[in-house]
């Protein structure tokens, strides 16, 4: 394949998880970035735009910056985007959906500023192709968004398709699951090394193992789903083939782990041990159904890393206050362990019976939470 130049790219995520990612993309080579609220933006070729694909842990998805402008007016929209070479991406059968957000700007009217996009792509496209005002849009697909803030509008087009949240691994979901991108950034955060335990006693559909898993293996999230562009020709098959052969030789699955979790709700463990088995961890991780004040983590300097229930999220404020108070009195009995808590809750840190040493807050969905770590001895040296 004939690699182009150097693409603009963008990393979007949610807020709070800028820098989470800024060090993935780090890790992965692309040092040539700018943080920004809610992406990463950076430089990569076409073989990057698969790689982050299948290696971003905390991304939401991969776009491609097709350009920005000042827009105030429906014209200044229209030629902007006009002017983009779409056709180097579009092929004349794609299906190219428009998709859009407005904050701050004078194009306040999405659906407006949608059609305009619209009508200026396909207005781009008669120019290369020919044909009438329409295109049959039979083909792959190519999601273009359409972003104002300020009255700056920015072009995309999304190489990833579903959320890369979506691993592939959870088929069944419980009451208000936490996403797998968040969950590995509390793993990622907490600096959890698989040398160590990890338990998380309010686990759910397992999540945070099974994010936790992935990381001390080494396995690329992506690895057991696909991506939109997958289907692009600027794109080929030989492309992913290389990036995927990369990702399985990365894997580590010789490295020894010792991660668990326990939930009362049998049905939350049954979903939780469904997707360990679907992320092929079935064998590495041990879920079982406990009530948090009969919670048994084993070993010594460990990390519980948990997403307790709260009243916002699954409607029971006594209940909530419950489980907080027996978290506080689970970690007392583990005196060598480091917790890493995310909660909404104001008086976490009274349940707990501690200050923590680092709060960082974080968004659940839409809901604002902290994420409050409680930092235990290391180990010693060996």
């Amino acid at each position: 394949m004939n690699s182009l130049a150097q693409l603009e790219l963008v990393a979007a995520c949610a807020m709070g998880l800028e820098a989470l990612v800024a060090r993935e993309l780090k890790e992965l080579g692309y040092t040539d970035q700018t943080v920004e609220n809610g992406k990463v933006v950076f430089r990569g070729d076409e073989l990057a735009i698969a790689r982050t694909n299948l290696w971003l842990r905390t991304a939401d998805r991969v776009l491609i910056r097709m350009g920005q402008f000042r827009a105030v007016t429906f014209d200044e929209l229209f030629e902007g985007t006009k002017a983009f070479a779409w056709h180097e991406w579009i092929p004349e059968d794609a299906a190219f959906p428009v998709e859009g957000r407005s904050h701050k700007s004078q194009l306040s009217s999405v659906p407006a500023c949608q059609g305009i996009v619209k009508k200026a792509v396909v207005d781009s496209m008669k120019r290369h192709y020919g044909g009438g005002d329409w295109f049959a849009e039979t083909g792959p697909r190519y999601t273009i968004e359409v972003s104002l803030l300020n009255d700056i509008a920015t072009l995309t087009l999304d190489t990833t398709g579903l959320s890369l949240h979506k691993r592939g691994y959870r088929k069944l979901v419980t009451e208000a699951p936490l996403k797998e991108t968040l969950a590995a950034a509390l793993v990622q955060l907490s600096r959890w090394q698989p040398h160590r335990p990890l338990y998380d006693p309010f686990c759910g559909s397992g999540t945070i193992p099974i994010e936790a898993a992935l990381i001390g293996w080494n396995i690329a999230p992506g690895l057991r789903r696909t991506f939109a562009s997958e289907a692009w020709d600027r794109l080929p098959e030989e492309l992913w083939d290389q990036a995927r052969e990369e990702a399985y030789d990365a894997v580590r699955d010789d490295v020894p782990l010792d991660i668990a979790g326990s939930d009362v709700d049998r049905a939350a463990v049954d979903v939780a041990e469904a997707a360990a088995k679907a992320a092929g961890l079935a064998r590495e991780l041990r879920f079982r159904v406990s009530d948090i004040a009969a919670a048994q983590p084993r070993g010594d300097y460990g990390a519980l890393i948990t997403n307790p229930p709260y009243g916002e999220r699954l409607g029971d404020q006594s209940e909530a206050e419950h489980a907080l108070r027996e978290l506080g009195r689970l970690y007392d009995r583990l005196p060598t362990w480091s917790a890493f808590v995310i909660s909404p809750a104001r008086q976490l840190e009274h349940y707990m019976g501690r200050r923590s040493d680092k709060n960082r807050k974080l968004f659940n969905g839409r809901i604002e939470t902290h994420f409050h770590q409680f930092f235990g001895p290391l180990p010693p040296r060996k």
